[in-house]
């Protein structure tokens, strides 16, 4: 019996065209900004404000405000630190790893899980500034010689290890991010060139036709877009250079997709703290990571695909192919806990049991049962299809998988110290309104930055994406053939009037 696969839909629908998709992305870039985004665009400025009186009381009072006690040293702080850098490892697995696989389903999202990791990965970095509780110190965490003589940091720690590995992480995500962006750039600075050339002022212009040319020229765009685009001319030899540096970028990002959690899971692992002493943590957390980035990459992706108008380069099939990622990511950290559980009954070590016990039954059950609701359950829906291909569905779990990933680590920390190997030490540990104000600051400021790179800059990988369309649609051909008929007649009444 001959079996036949099945096609894939294709990952450009409706038929677009080259023309079409520059005209489509470069539209969001070109327009003024639409009542929607300025509305979206206050809000976030406002929650950055907000959220910046409370790290400003924060550096200024100390981390004292915090609900920090004696018992539990680390809470709010390292639960957001460790969060925020996880939701950045969609972006770089996205770019590297999909495209060392040749993946071509990545080209409609990777631009924004770029964005999203540089992003995630700044939001990351204030917590650990505002831990430092002395900021303008943070530079004493580099090995850099200084005026005290050979004060140099404690390579034996974890902590130092963590700011070589984000900040190399950050540093090669954001050469990424903007070597993909420099064709695209380009292709902006010669549409503005294009409509200076068209409308240029002359002399023998009245009042209203230098009106009408003047508000469609660009010459701040021209020279931005000139600027940033370092002179791209798109010659065979240019795009064969693109593409190597592209291989070697992604050869550099592969291993810190897996080496930047790990080195987070070590701040815990290399302790001797029962719930954080276990070698789990390095894959445990590698997973988590993907799991929690891919969740907020379908969050952004789906209201971005509805604002912008991109429906036919953001596809169900791109949706459902995210959501299988989440499933085998979820499916991974399902196991890991059920393992944890396990290892602590099986070493015999009743503190290890206890830790594990407490957190399940003890007075944080709550955050436990909703980290196994949100991680554990609730991503096992999308093994219907009809679940997994749903805009709404995917939506709403999204934010629930993050949510989940949240609780994750506040669980790790929290109840992992709040109570030790003395039950007069024991301690409850209550966010303060600094705590709070500190969280909503990062998110004020991740929202504000994506909104002014969906604005400012092309959301979608224009280049790569005309690398996949099919060019033997035979529907593309025929739209596009009627599309330049009818142009043509426009253009000939146009001229007869």
């Amino acid at each position: 019996m001959q079996v036949t696969s099945h096609v894939r839909e294709p990952l450009v629908t409706n038929g677009k065209t080259m023309h079409d998709i520059t005209q489509d992305i470069c539209r969001q870039v070109e327009a003024k900004p639409t009542l929607a985004w300025l509305v979206a665009f206050a809000i976030s400025v406002a929650t950055l404000l907000i959220g910046s009186v409370a790290l400003a009381s924060t550096w200024w009072y100390g981390i004292g405000v915090w609900g920090l006690n004696k018992t539990i040293g680390w809470a709010w702080d390292i639960t957001n630190f460790v969060w925020w850098v996880g939701i950045g490892h969609a972006g770089t697995l996205i770019s590297a790893i999909l495209l060392l696989f040749r993946q071509k389903w990545r080209t409609s999202i990777n631009r924004a899980a770029e964005a999203m990791t540089i992003f995630a990965v700044l939001c990351a970095g204030s917590f650990i500034l505002m831990h430092m509780g002395r900021p303008w110190l943070a530079h004493w965490a580099l090995p850099l010689p200084n005026t005290y003589g050979s004060l140099w940091v404690n390579f034996n720690s974890p902590l130092v290890w963590d700011v070589f590995a984000i900040s190399t992480y950050l540093t090669v995500s954001v050469v990424f991010w903007y070597v993909g962006l420099i064709p695209d750039l380009a292709t902006i600075r010669d549409r503005a060139k294009i409509t200076l050339e068209e409308n240029p002022l002359l002399p023998t212009d009245t009042a209203e036709e230098r009106k009408a040319k003047k508000a469609k020229r660009r010459p701040i765009s021209a020279f931005m877009y000139g600027l940033l685009s370092f002179g791209w001319e798109g010659g065979a030899k240019v795009w064969a250079r693109y593409e190597y540096v592209a291989l070697i970028l992604a050869g550099l990002s592969t291993p810190l997709v897996l080496s930047v959690h790990t080195i987070v899971s070590f701040d815990f692992a290399t302790s001797v703290i029962p719930g954080w002493h276990t070698t789990i943590f390095p894959p445990y957390f590698v997973a988590g990571a993907i799991f929690s980035g891919f969740a907020m990459v379908l969050t952004l992706m789906l209201i971005t695909r509805v604002v912008f108008k991109l429906e036919d380069y953001i596809t169900i099939e791109h949706i459902e192919v995210m959501n299988k990622v989440i499933i085998l990511t979820g499916s991974i950290v399902g196991i890991a806990y059920i393992t944890e559980f396990f290892v602590a009954w099986y070493s015999g070590v009743e503190y290890e049991s206890y830790a594990f016990i407490n957190r399940a039954f003890g007075p944080y059950w709550w955050a436990y049962a909703a980290m196994m609701t949100c991680n554990v359950i609730s991503p096992q829906l999308f093994w219907f299809r009809t679940i997994r291909r749903s805009l709404v569905w995917t939506f709403v779990l999204s934010i629930v998988v993050n949510i989940g990933m949240w609780f994750e680590r506040f669980v790790i920390i929290v109840t992992s110290l709040h109570r030790d190997y003395l039950p007069s030490s024991w301690a409850m540990f209550y966010p303060t309104i600094y705590d709070v104000g500190d969280y909503v600051f990062s998110f004020g400021l991740f929202f504000t930055l994506f909104f002014l790179f969906a604005k400012f800059l092309p959301v979608i990988n224009m280049a790569e994406v005309k690398t996949v369309l099919n060019s033997t649609d035979e529907k593309a051909k025929k739209d596009a053939e009627q599309r330049i008929r009818e142009e043509q007649k426009q253009t000939e009444t146009e001229t007869v009037g």
